[in-house]
């Protein structure tokens, strides 16, 4: 049994509707929903074929094992411009 990847997503409400996945982990992974539910099925599917093409190329399959996503919040009035 092959070894299951982890990967974080990021899911971007649109604002005519639906969910954009970005996977940071594997750059140009990008899929859409239209609600979250079939937004994480999109990005799982852009996930497996993201892997066969890293896979048919020999090329090293980078994972999420020990990255983590935190948010910060930073002041408007330390943003000078």
């Amino acid at each position: 049994m092959e070894k299951a990847f982890k990967y974080n997503i990021i899911f971007r409400p649109e604002p005519e509707g639906g969910f954009t996945a970005i996977v940071p982990s594997l750059p140009g992974c990008v899929t859409y929903g239209k609600n979250l539910s079939e937004a994480k099925k999109m990005a799982i599917d852009a996930i497996k074929g993201y892997i066969v093409s890293l896979k048919k190329h020999k090329e090293p399959i980078p994972t999420d094992e020990e990255n983590f996503f935190a948010s910060v919040e930073v002041e408007n009035t330390l943003i000078h411009g």
